[in-house]
């Protein structure tokens, strides 16, 4: 089997890096990585050399390119079925893929308001609204999935919805988005695999900023 390269943005504030490389890291799939680092007001050129929709992050695998996170981690788990990136149950697996297709559409105003930046002092941040709605949606996606699989993740073990809620476990800490003791249990748990803490370390030493995100 030909190798699988991970094109990513800035591991500071590419939520959607994050998606597929934490869960790839901690499924133990062998993989080499690229960063290619990015400015929101200006993109980077650079990113058509390999991505058709010049975003990343994107996969190679020979001549296949998959250039979306939640596709790029449905392809690795047909790739690898036996790592477990989807529950075992078919209703458990229903319900995996429906929080993580909804976490890929949805929450606009969380995202906005709230860039993943991992670099970020926490402290409280003013949120409207809609942003509040967000994020009692999320908690209560949170406490379904955790009451029924009783954790430490969302289906027990980890799986792609944990990766594809990832990136809000650090919204939720550098914000303080939330002081719900079963967000912070679960977030302790995220965050105490070794994929996470290799992840946040890379993105604490990046030379990089991106001013829009570091407000």
């Amino acid at each position: 089997m030909q190798g699988l390269h991970l094109y990513l943005g800035n591991k500071n504030y590419s939520s959607w890096s994050l998606r597929p490389w934490i869960a790839m890291r901690e499924k133990g799939i062998e993989f080499t990585e690229e960063v290619i680092p990015f400015d929101f007001g200006r993109g980077n050129p650079s990113f058509q050399t390999f991505s058709p929709s010049m975003k990343v992050p994107v996969l190679r695998h020979g001549d296949l390119t998959v250039w979306d996170s939640l596709a790029i981690l449905e392809y690795v788990a047909e790739l690898y079925p036996q790592k477990g990136f989807w529950p075992t149950e078919a209703k458990d697996r229903a319900m995996a893929r429906a929080v993580s297709a909804e976490m890929h559409s949805g929450f606009a105003a969380l995202r906005a308001a709230c860039p993943m930046n991992m670099r970020r002092t926490p402290a409280h941040k003013d949120i409207d609204e809609d942003v509040r709605k967000d994020i009692a949606r999320i908690l209560n996606i949170w406490r379904q999935c955790l009451g029924q699989s009783g954790g430490p993740f969302l289906f027990g073990s980890f799986t792609i919805a944990d990766a594809m809620f990832a990136p809000v476990i650090s919204r939720f800490d550098v914000y303080q988005l939330t002081r719900d003791p079963m967000a912070a249990e679960y977030g302790a748990a995220v965050k105490a695999t070794q994929a996470w803490q290799e992840w946040e370390a890379a993105a604490r030493e990046e030379p990089w900023n991106v001013p829009e995100s570091d407000e």
